[in-house]
């Protein structure tokens, strides 16, 4: 069953570490969700088990209602930092997903010029080249990797559609300086087979892959909400701030998403 889903079109703004306020555009339905991986993770739960009885919303609806709340926050003296394409799936998946950036873009231009424009995209549709015409226009286009095993992909993300990891990762080494990695380290089983991706086997490729893109940070995390596969264990804090400075070493800058109080719980335990 899901585990959260957001609204639709717009919803927010919410606080976010990495974006400050951020006002979500969720181009999926609102009641559902539809995305090109089906990860075993995500928080909006698996696709069969939400399925959604309504359509996306309309490119004119989605530019209205985002102008309509940007200038609600304006008159309440709260702006916002970041305006960012997540929600319910995959958002690149909307047919108009080009048009509706180019929309969004004239709106933040007259309304919030300050704002940031992100999007977190699971990069399967970036060989599309409308696709990543739009996503160049995105001041932190956010791309997931979370491994480079072939096997781990198919077990946890699951992609629903075609997908060449090898393309994708020579596509964003064009984007070098200008795309962030965000990767999900987390333990754990799924069917009974380990799912953990935060040991060297895993991240030694990851690290190189990072190295061969260059990109403008990485962002790494771990499980924050109920995970749809129970079996799944969230990766030790301390391991993710290993991971990090293994980045740093590799001159890369990285944001570790870890709570002050979940390395002391595990500094006692230790």
């Amino acid at each position: 069953m899901p585990t959260f889903l957001f609204a639709s079109p717009v919803f927010g703004p919410v606080h976010s570490r990495r974006l400050g306020l951020s006002l979500g555009v969720n181009l999926l339905p609102a009641d559902g969700k539809l995305c090109t991986f089906d990860c075993l993770y995500c928080e909006c739960g698996r696709n069969a088990d939400a399925r959604p009885k309504t359509d996306m919303p309309a490119r004119t609806l989605v530019a209205d209602r985002l102008e309509a709340r940007i200038r609600a926050l304006a008159q309440a003296g709260t702006p916002i930092d970041a305006i960012t394409f997540a929600g319910n799936g995959e958002p690149t998946m909307h047919p108009e997903f080009a048009e509706i950036v180019e929309d969004t873009i004239a709106v933040r231009d007259r309304l919030a010029p300050a704002a940031k424009l992100c999007v977190l995209t699971n990069s399967t549709n970036l060989l599309k080249p409308k696709v990543a015409e739009a996503l160049a226009r995105f001041d932190l286009p956010m791309f997931k990797i979370d491994a480079l095993d072939d096997d781990w992909v198919r077990r946890v993300n699951r992609p629903q559609c075609p997908y060449n990891q090898a393309a994708l990762v020579e596509a964003l080494k064009a984007w070098q300086g200008r795309c962030i990695i965000q990767t999900m380290f987390l333990c754990g089983t799924a069917e009974g087979v380990s799912v953990d991706n935060t040991t060297d086997d895993f991240v030694e490729p990851w690290l190189e892959v990072l190295r061969r893109i260059r990109p403008k940070y990485v962002s790494i995390y771990s499980l924050d909400r109920d995970a749809p596969c129970s079996t799944l264990k969230k990766a030790a804090p301390e391991r993710l701030i290993e991971i990090g400075e293994r980045v740093k070493a590799a001159g890369i800058r990285v944001q570790v998403s870890v709570k002050a109080s979940e390395v002391r719980r595990e500094k006692e335990r230790t």
